[in-house]
């Protein structure tokens, strides 16, 4: 039987996983409750520990327990991972409310300087033109999820930095200064955590981090944002929804680009 994280199980394997989210569902376990050790659940749903061993990697690769060993560890109830959804220009409180999370967010910075070679290319401007830089973290049920910077040109967010920054910022950006998201470009890879980012989104130092970066245009074609945001891996998982196209209709591709590229060292 292939189950919903794509694994397959037999007969036994998949009432076992099914009984666990059960047993987790009646008795309102939170996220992070202990469960109980592999040989508990075995004598306490009758199976064998090999079946209950084979369920739980399955539950646990789809986010719904975690394993941990030692003195202490057992089985927990595991934090599901927040899908990120490619396929719309969405913020991320927008995406962790949708799908039953307690959004937070906390700034780390925010400035205005120079743009420097690099934003000035990213946005099409010049390197001594200003911009707002902003770096925030996210939190999903008081858990960081990730660590974003946004780059915007200050002549189009005059003022930006003395707003509340805490929300959505387009949703802001759309409210007080009429841009709206009509286009964005991404880039997808997977980096490795330095030190600084690690104790941000308190994960080991080296640990796998999803870069999604980001150039984002209004209605006409204006570029208003650059940003790069760092997802925690073991956290999040990358979901693109496309439709079929019917013989009759030429392929187009609009409002979202998507470029994955290789993992870097």
């Amino acid at each position: 039987m292939v189950t919903d994280s794509g694994s397959t199980l037999g007969p036994t394997g998949e009432s076992v996983r099914q009984r666990i989210l059960d047993l987790i569902g009646a008795q309102g376990l939170p996220r992070g409750a202990r469960i109980g050790a592999e040989r508990d659940l075995a004598a306490d749903l009758g199976v064998s520990r090999t079946s209950v061993r084979a369920a739980l990697a399955v539950l646990e690769r789809a986010g719904h327990v975690n394993r941990i060993g030692g003195r202490g560890g057992g089985v927990f109830v595991g934090s599901i991972k927040v899908e990120r959804d490619l396929s719309r220009i969405v913020n991320v409180p927008q995406l962790l409310r949708d799908q039953g999370f307690t959004a937070g967010s906390r700034i780390v910075s925010v400035a205005v300087r120079a743009a420097g070679p690099d934003a000035a290319a990213a946005l099409a401007i010049d390197s001594e033109d200003l911009i707002v830089d902003l770096v925030r973290i996210r939190f999903a049920d008081g858990t960081p999820i990730s660590l974003e910077q946004a780059m915007l040109p200050a002549y189009l967010v005059a003022g930006l930095p003395e707003r509340d920054l805490s929300g959505s910022l387009y949703e802001l950006l759309e409210r007080e200064y009429a841009i709206r998201p009509a286009e964005a470009t991404e880039r997808i890879e997977v980096v490795l955590a330095s030190p600084q980012e690690a104790s941000i989104l308190e994960v080991a130092t080296g640990q796998p981090l999803i870069a999604v970066q980001r150039t984002t245009r209004d209605a006409k074609g204006q570029i208003f944002e650059h940003s790069t945001d760092l997802f925690r891996a073991d956290r999040t998982v990358m979901v693109v929804r496309t439709k079929g196209t019917p013989e009759s209709e030429t392929p187009r591709l609009s409002g979202r680009h998507l470029e994955i590229v290789e993992a870097s060292a």
